[in-house]
């Protein structure tokens, strides 16, 4: 981790996968480019975002992010495998379904029993 942080940013970008090394290499927009620099440079305990597109770099490692998923923050701390994912990927925006059994009225049969 220490040669990863040790290492100028041109060389580090080199050893990232392909979509974080394009995104990086074609430059980012204003929102992104202040989101990164946030997460960079801050000293706050937790960094709310709804920048899902931001591609996480050795330097972001320890913070704790809190990236909005369309209803709610979801609140994580950034380890070392997460290195050359984007931030959204690790705030899902769906939730698993499940299901009980049927409620009363749901058959034909259940229209006639009492609710209680």
């Amino acid at each position: 981790m220490e040669e990863l942080l040790e290492m100028p940013f041109d060389e580090m970008v080199s050893l990232l996968p392909c979509r974080i090394r394009r995104t990086l290499a074609r430059g980012m927009n204003d929102e992104q480019s202040t989101a990164f620099e946030t997460l960079r440079t801050s000293d706050k305990e937790v960094i709310k975002t709804h920048r899902r597109d931001v591609p996480i770099v050795p330097q972001f490692v320890g913070k704790r992010v809190s990236v909005y998923n369309g209803k709610e923050f979801i609140e994580f701390e950034i380890k070392p495998e997460m290195i050359g994912h984007f931030t959204g990927e690790f705030s899902m925006t769906r939730g698993d379904v499940k299901h009980s059994g049927p409620g009363v009225g749901a058959t034909r049969g259940s229209k006639f029993l009492p609710l209680k």
